[in-house]
């Protein structure tokens, strides 16, 4: 018996990185996979036929979780093709860095907007659903920037600490009806986008990590697994850093 079989996932932001692992990890534990994306068609193509060789239900969605209607339309839809929802995973995120004399209003504003009102967005369109069927798992992915804080990235640890603090509050909201909301703060995880930087600057990422490596979207898919099955079933408001010990 695989461990998500026969539960309906929703993955944001899922064709690449972090979000795609997760979507390919719920697919190979049996679970049918509606993942949205922003822009990369081709990507969420390829991505749709990767899982449905797996075996399993799964479609792209076109949808920016940021707003509100485009949420409340995506759950309609999910719900039209695949008839229930178990488990949502928000991964949806951007960052724009910079230190805050150079940050923008604009910059500000858009980085809480897709990683913290998304969350808001899709979390208050699957409730109903969830209450419905008296269960349900929300894993909503913030960073270990949001636990810690990180020069540069004023907007991005708001937005990753505002995460922290919501899915508390869900938790505590929604345990009587036996959906659990937690939290995976991921640490330095490899990706196209550490792929950009300089390799002296990754390798004194690695030196600075207990376990001496970065970490893979392997590493959080995994963790979101264990969140999004029955496992996991006595565990809700809690943060999970997964991290190769960066925090400890």
């Amino acid at each position: 018996m695989k461990l998500l079989e026969g539960k309906v996932a929703i993955i944001t932001g899922a064709t690449r990185g972090i979000g795609r692992g997760v979507a390919k990890a719920f697919a190979e534990q049996g679970a049918s996979v509606a993942f949205t994306y922003s822009s990369s068609a081709q990507a969420a193509v390829e991505l749709e036929q990767e899982l449905i060789a797996l075996g399993v239900k799964a479609k792209g969605y076109q949808s920016n979780a940021a707003e509100f209607a485009a949420a409340e339309q995506l759950v309609e839809d999910v719900l039209k093709e695949f008839g229930n929802i178990d488990i949502l995973v928000n991964n949806a995120g951007i960052t724009k860095d910079n230190l805050l004399m150079r940050m923008s209003e604009a910059d500000f504003d858009a980085v809480i907007q897709v990683n913290l009102k998304s969350v808001f967005n899709m979390t208050k369109a699957v409730q109903r659903t969830m209450l419905k069927n008296r269960k349900g798992s929300i894993i909503n992915m913030s960073s270990v920037v949001g636990v810690k804080g990180n020069a540069g990235q004023a907007n991005y640890a708001a937005s990753k600490a505002g995460v922290i603090g919501f899915s508390k509050s869900i938790a505590l909201e929604l345990g009587s009806r036996n959906i659990r909301c937690n939290v995976v703060a991921p640490g330095f995880i490899e990706t196209e986008m550490t792929g950009a930087l300089a390799e002296d600057v990754v390798k004194g990422w690695r030196e600075a990590i207990p376990l001496k490596r970065g970490g893979t979207p392997e590493d959080i898919a995994n963790t979101c697994v264990f969140l999004g099955s029955d496992m996991s079933g006595y565990i809700t408001g809690q943060v999970i850093n997964v991290d190769g010990g960066m925090l400890t």
